[in-house]
């Protein structure tokens, strides 16, 4: 285990600012189902990872985010991927105003939401995921086809996440103006942006780093369901 907030975000974010939010079985914690999969554990003793069995539903899909995990318990179904945790301390300055107008997003707009995470693979979302933190998006003929918001925050630090747009509408540069509101928002708290990225993501890795993100390490995300 490590000292370092980000090197256990899950973890950090569950016994810190999200503690509210958090199932708790002995020395494992997790998100509500509702919010998404997350868990973390105090260590990585048996007792941890029973505890850790004992939160995952029975449908399955727990997830860690850890710098070293550790061989799963024998007879878990465990899916595993590579990384980037990326950090922004030079936050690019916004475009011009183009008159795009970025709407703020909440409980009306859920199921939109969440049709959309559905669509478009940005990660993890879940029918109360928009409620960790604040979200942006733009509308074209009524319909939401882009968002971005926030999700995990430890202590000094929120991670920029949600991040989508429908196909039909990428290319438009949408994704990186609702960024620069979240990333803007986040430092005007006095907070450090941050983000996960798939390591084989090359595409979005670019568009981060030209919003002022920079690869800090690599962590593993494991998802696994029941024995």
């Amino acid at each position: 285990m490590t000292d370092h907030p980000l090197d256990r975000p899950v973890w950090s974010a569950l016994t810190t600012r999200q503690a509210h939010l958090a199932i708790v079985d002995g020395p494992a914690r997790r998100f509500d189902p509702a919010y998404g999969p997350f868990a973390a554990s105090a260590d990585d003793s048996p007792e941890s990872w029973a505890a850790l069995v004992r939160l995952n539903p029975p449908q399955g899909g727990l997830g860690l985010v850890e710098v070293e995990l550790p061989p799963p318990p024998a007879g878990l179904n465990v899916t595993d991927a590579e990384c980037w945790q990326m950090v922004a301390q030079d936050i690019a300055p916004a475009a011009a105003d183009d008159g795009l107008q970025i709407l703020e997003l909440g409980d009306a707009d859920a199921a939109e939401m969440l049709a959309l995470a559905i669509l478009t693979k940005p990660g993890p979302f879940s029918t109360a995921t928009h409620r960790l933190g604040q979200f942006v998006g733009v509308r074209e003929g009524g319909r939401l086809i882009a968002m971005a918001g926030e999700r995990m925050q430890p202590t000094g630090f929120t991670e920029v996440s949600g991040v989508c747009t429908l196909p039909e509408h990428r290319g438009r540069g949408l994704a990186g103006r609702l960024m620069r509101v979240v990333m803007g928002r986040v430092a005007a708290r006095g907070e450090t942006p941050f983000l996960h990225s798939y390591a084989a993501n090359t595409g979005a890795i670019a568009l981060y780093e030209s919003l002022g993100f920079r690869y800090r390490r690599s962590l593993q995300f494991r998802v696994f369901g029941p024995a």
